[in-house]
């Protein structure tokens, strides 16, 4: 599978910290979160994040200062501040400091998944994630197609989400519940859990009739991992 992106988050709030985190793992992305600007220098030594989320009122240093010193280091992380400060002079404070975007508090975590997807497509770090790729499979997320050693498969709308849910989440033990949400939604509540295997069952005869990958390993208690 394709490195995943990696967000950074800089959030002194632990319960909106949480939040975002929760929202941003269900999209799919790798998410690392601090309290404050403390070692996240350290972090950034080490890893190179797509993005990152910072608030300004941070302990210890403000988070638009901790961004243009980070900026005068060098580095070119897109950045969007989170924020109370809404003056317009803050608003400018924050752009001239090197931010890229501006989410004033509080927002509706809908808003910011959207901004956070337009930042990284801008940035090119979403074009890569056009296509998936693990094991035999290449799963083509602009022409809703998939591949095993190059031939085309067929999948109902359904399975290509249900693939493409899996595929995000490599090696993570996925409830049903989860699946219901992500791959049914509104319609999940009428589906059981017989409904759920049968419709992996299906998935798994056509991408590995004979099992050979062994793509698909059921979770006691929980539900399905994909490796």
């Amino acid at each position: 599978m394709q490195k995943e992106i990696e967000i950074v988050i800089i959030e002194d709030e632990e319960d909106i910290l949480e939040l975002i985190e929760y929202h941003l793992n269900k999209e799919g992305y790798t998410v690392t979160g601090f309290l404050s600007t403390e070692n996240v220098e350290q972090f950034l030594e080490e890893e190179t994040p797509a993005l990152m989320l910072v608030d300004r009122n941070l302990p210890g240093m403000e988070g638009s200062e901790f961004v243009s010193y980070l900026r005068d280091i060098g580095y070119d992380i897109p950045v969007i501040f989170l924020t109370a400060k809404d003056k317009e002079s803050e608003l400018e404070e924050g752009f001239e400091a090197g931010g890229d975007d501006y989410m004033c508090k509080p927002f509706s975590p809908k808003e910011l998944t959207l901004r956070v997807k337009a930042l990284l497509k801008r940035s090119g770090a979403l074009q890569k994630q056009e296509k998936l790729k693990h094991k035999l499979l290449t799963i083509d997320l602009t022409q809703k197609e998939v591949y095993i050693e190059g031939k085309a498969v067929t999948l109902t709308n359904l399975e290509f989400k249900l693939l493409h849910t899996f595929m995000q989440h490599i090696d993570k033990a996925l409830t049903r519940d989860f699946l219901r949400d992500e791959v049914w939604g509104s319609e999940g509540e009428g589906v059981n859990d017989n409904a759920v295997n049968v419709a992996i069952n299906r998935l798994k005869n056509k991408i590995d009739p004979d099992n050979t990958q062994n793509y698909f390993q059921p979770v006691w208690g929980v539900g399905y991992k994909f490796n």
